[in-house]
């Protein structure tokens, strides 16, 4: 497991006391079981895809749940119903599973799709108009938004 000492970090910052305290629990909770396999991805500067491997789990039997800076899946086996007597071998993981993924300030879960064993949950991040950058002009003139002349250029 690695170990961060961010406490040079801490000294010289004001404000970033929640995203040291994500990287720090991320590190020290790092979990070995890798079930089910996944993906991040990035498709544009907003926009995020993840991608769970849940070969086996039907749409019923798979949980999303979207809270503020959470994204938790949860997928849901009934060990009971399967008959293993009759198995030689079984290699195919088919258990219960709970993935949880940070997430940051103003990303919220858009869709999500199951589909030949791969479950996607496509994300975006949708800044409020109060918050994006605005220029001041000098001497009480408008405001000009910063976000427009950039989507121009």
């Amino acid at each position: 497991m690695r170990s961060f000492d961010l406490t040079p970090y801490r000294r010289s910052t004001v404000g970033f006391d929640r995203l040291f305290d994500l990287i720090e629990n991320n590190a020290r909770l790092q979990q070995g079981d890798n079930y089910p396999p996944f993906n991040i991805e990035r498709l544009s500067e907003d926009r995020y895809r993840v991608t769970l491997a849940v070969a086996g789990f039907r749409a019923d039997e798979i949980d999303i749940t979207a809270q503020q800076n959470l994204l938790q899946v949860v997928g849901r086996k009934d060990d009971s119903v399967t008959d293993r007597s009759k198995f030689l071998h079984v290699g195919i993981a088919n258990r219960s599973f709970e993935r949880r993924f940070e997430l940051a300030d103003f990303v919220r879960v858009e869709k999500a799709d199951l589909a030949d064993g791969l479950l996607t949950i496509e994300l975006v991040r949708e800044v409020p108009e109060a918050m994006k950058p605005k220029k001041i002009a000098v001497n009480g003139g408008q405001l000009i938004d910063v976000s427009k002349d950039r989507d121009a250029a």
